[in-house]
């Protein structure tokens, strides 16, 4: 199969973008505002409730063929990780408000070109439930005022009837043969976090090449998890103490997958509401992510993924840079709001550089 290659001038952002990521920064900064001063604590403005903050090693395949062996991924090798896992809503609510969900990897010990502002070997990707983003592009982001966090000062009861009925939408979808981005974004089905798959939703420069990528679960344990379901009115905080109890017990393996681009018309590289057809180009594994058993929710380590850590796109090397309007948008949203939290904490932010520098 012939693949298309990067070049600078793949996007084509739109006259008005940053105008439209200034209103992003702007409704999220309300946003946390609001929970602020309701909690009196600025948390994350998205994935806030964390349910697993571990460490591990993620492996680069051997014998990659030379599409998928760029980057990162040049040369085979293992490099220390840390792997945090959280609920989607940027506010801390119980489990039956169930909508999309986060996995943020920081992958230690990456020499090469970096970002501009990003001075450490680090490569963190950011992931999330859905092949999909339910906004195509950082204009479409601000038109949707719930995403943008509108809602945010609704009662909890509110916010858990929205995502029952979003539940209800995909089931009923899902009978038909399809599915809704918008509707798993607001009510993701009481899986259990370590049997989802996670995605970046939208591409990323790939080396020579361009890729969205997807954090498949690899292990026997992990897909006996498929048919496990949470009861919210048993355990409100039912996602981590499950999470955490699995990582007592088990390794959890997860197969980093690259999709690459390979057809401009069906694979837009400026709307991250397309789904890219697995037809077009499928997605083949690229390296393994190995978590050990540990304590998954020490109070130390969650202290510092929550409060210290940060992972944002732009922790990236040159050869994996963001592409497309939602992620240029993300480039910039993610430190602007981080740098609210900091603020707001009191908690100076920290791009951690080395695995031992995070608390056991």
């Amino acid at each position: 199969m012939d693949y298309l290659r990067y070049a600078p001038g793949i996007e084509t952002p739109a006259a008005d973008e940053q105008a439209s990521i200034d209103g992003i920064i702007k409704g999220m900064t309300e946003q946390s505002k609001t929970v602020e001063a309701r909690d009196h604590h600025a948390v994350r403005a998205s994935h806030a409730k964390s349910s697993a903050c571990v460490t591990g090693e993620l492996t680069v395949a051997p014998d990659l063929p030379p599409e998928l062996a760029q980057g990162l991924f040049a040369r085979p090798g293992t490099h220390p990780v840390a792997v945090r896992f959280a609920q989607g809503p940027g506010e801390i609510l119980g489990d039956r408000v169930s909508t999309h969900r986060g996995m943020s990897i920081k992958v230690f010990d990456v020499p090469g070109e970096k970002l501009p502002n990003h001075s450490v070997d680090t490569q963190d990707f950011v992931l999330a439930t859905g092949t999909t983003f339910p906004s195509g592009t950082a204009a479409g982001f601000l038109r949707d005022g719930t995403v943008i966090g509108k809602s945010t000062g609704l009662p909890e009861g509110a916010k858990s009837a929205v995502a029952a009925a979003a539940r209800n939408l995909n089931r009923v979808l899902h009978a038909f043969g399809t599915e809704s981005a918008k509707a798993d974004f607001f009510g993701h089905p009481y899986s259990h976090p370590l049997a989802d798959s996670y995605f970046s939703q939208a591409p990323m420069r790939f080396g020579d090449f361009v890729a969205k990528l997807g954090a498949v679960p690899a292990s026997d344990g992990q897909r006996a998890l498929a048919d496990w379901r949470l009861d919210p009115s048993e355990d409100e905080d039912g996602f981590r103490h499950a999470t955490a109890a699995f990582f007592r017990e088990h390794e959890v393996v997860f197969a980093l997958k690259a999709q690459l681009w390979a057809d401009a018309e069906r694979q837009p590289i400026e709307d991250a509401a397309v789904d890219w057809p697995v037809s077009v180009s499928p997605y083949r594994t690229v390296a393994t992510i190995r978590l050990p058993r540990q304590e998954a929710y020490s109070p130390e380590r969650v202290r510092y993924f929550d409060e210290v850590m940060t992972f944002r796109p732009a922790h990236s090397l040159a050869a994996h840079r963001p592409l497309g309007s939602v992620m240029r948008a993300r480039l910039q949203v993610y430190g602007a709001l981080g740098d609210f939290r900091h603020r707001k904490t009191g908690i100076p932010a920290e791009d951690v550089a080395r695995i031992d520098g995070i608390p056991a």
